[in-house]
């Protein structure tokens, strides 16, 4: 059995209001020196063998068929 992480993000030019009213309200909150917040997804799927090719290639399909928008977000598959 493997574990695969799946980490979606909105694509860098999209706009990502959740992101922006982080970063605003950090410096009220006494955090500063960050610029800047882009928010995400984190998916892990627990695999029924080993994460070999196929399986991160059936994975992939996953990702982009049901868990990324792929017209505004973009994703990264790793291995735990």
């Amino acid at each position: 059995m493997a574990r695969v992480v799946v980490d979606v993000m909105l694509k860098p030019e999209i706009l990502d209001p959740q992101g922006q009213a982080i970063v605003r309200k950090l410096p009220q909150m006494g955090y500063e020196g960050i610029s800047g917040v882009r928010q995400g997804k984190r998916f892990e799927l627990e695999l029924d063998g080993p994460a070999d090719e196929e399986a991160l290639e059936r994975v992939g399909k996953v990702a982009e068929t049901l868990l990324a928008n792929p017209v505004i977000e973009t994703f990264e598959i790793r291995v735990l």
